[in-house]
């Protein structure tokens, strides 16, 4: 049981209880929100903040850094070696990836000479350019690390990709909702709180139009590893999941994993991923002896049980959706008819239907399309 649904499971139970004596299910929230706010504390013990990030240290000079605005953006990860800077994932713009590097230059005045990126999509390699920029303080040194998959992705026609037009899209929808409810009545509360996400979303908007997409300037097909200092660094090509070009990288002594969104602590967006390949990189993710992931999205956690429950749902998600295929059905008609509420405790699944996206790209895969 995720947070979410635990804490729905107890706002519409907790009157339940008194009398039905479910004292089982009472137990195992109880224990599970205790384990979060202990966790929680644990977090906020090696937590700081700059004027745009969180940091959270999440191993010795390993920082996960995410962006407190508002808004849709990727983790990133800055690891403080003996003589330099790694980063992962550079966030989803320009300007979002200079706050990366001003909330770098608070923690070291150490260079930045490697950015990896976990995968191509646009939240997590459209801040690439800001660390090429001629006024970057990184220019001189900087290798861009990345599948050849990544670097194929982002030197063809980067912002023509489905995933990028429907972020873009998705980001005005929410600029025209906010306006329209600008437009309503309102109380001066309500009004100035929407003005700010409204100011917020409509800068951030403007910020797309200046994106240039920078590829990797260094490829691998299946394992790289870096020396740095006194620090390995391993990355790994276990498969196509998420995309097709997904890399984790690995810190051996700390046992710490980041998996950018090939690993989630749920289900990951499918609209151009393999589903079908999915578990079997999972599996060889499993061969690391790993204590801790750190997410493309989200917070880091040590559940490390999660990456079979994950491959469990895959597997179901897809024989599902190819019962439907093999049927005529649609795959508009199967998003919506598409059932992975059995996963409602595990992962939160609270209702029937699925991404059409998700069902559209399994459906092309099982076509025979790469």
């Amino acid at each position: 049981m995720n947070r979410l649904s635990c804490s729905v499971t107890l706002r519409e139970e907790v009157s339940g209880w008194l009398w039905r004596g479910q004292m089982v299910k009472r137990r195992f929230c109880l224990v599970f929100l205790v384990a979060l706010v202990i966790t929680r504390f644990a977090w906020a013990d090696s937590v700081q903040e700059t004027e745009t990030h969180k940091l959270t240290e999440v191993g010795k000079g390993i920082y996960l850094a995410q962006t407190k605005a508002r808004l849709f953006n990727s983790n990133a990860l800055v690891v403080i070696n003996d003589e330099d800077v790694l980063v992962v994932d550079s966030h989803i713009t320009p300007t979002k990836g200079r706050d990366l590097i001003s909330t770098i230059t608070s923690l070291t005045d150490k260079p930045v000479t490697t950015l990896i990126n976990s995968h191509y999509h646009y939240d997590h390699s459209h801040g690439n350019q800001a660390f090429t920029e001629e006024n970057s303080p990184y220019l001189p040194y900087l290798e861009i690390i990345g599948h050849e998959f990544t670097r194929m992705k982002l030197s063809r026609q980067p912002l023509q990709r489905v995933n990028f037009r429907r972020g873009l899209a998705g980001t005005q929808s929410v600029v025209d909702r906010l306006q329209r409810k600008l437009a309503e009545p309102l109380d001066s509360n309500q009004k100035e709180k929407l003005q700010e996400q409204y100011d917020l979303m409509v800068s951030h908007l403007a910020e797309w139009g200046e994106i240039m997409p920078v590829a990797p300037t260094l490829t691998l097909s299946d394992r790289l590893t870096l020396f740095r200092g006194s620090r390995e660094i391993r990355v790994y090509f276990f498969g196509r999941a998420h995309s097709g070009g997904d890399l984790v990288v690995y810190f051996p002594e700390e046992q710490l994993a980041f998996t950018g969104d090939m690993m989630l602590a749920g289900p990951s967006w499918l609209g151009d991923g393999y589903v079908d390949e999915f578990p079997g990189t999972l599996e060889k993710l499993k061969s690391l002896a790993i204590k801790k992931i750190v997410p493309g999205h989200g917070m880091p956690f040590t559940d490390i049980a999660k990456i079979g429950l994950v491959q469990e749902f895959y597997l179901d998600l897809w024989q599902k959706t190819k019962h439907l295929y093999e049927q005529g059905v649609s795959a508009e008609a199967a998003s919506k008819a598409i059932d992975m509420t059995n996963f409602r405790e595990s992962l939160g699944v609270l209702r029937v239907g699925y991404d059409l996206l998700a069902v559209s790209r399994m459906y092309e895969r099982m076509g025979g399309e790469e």
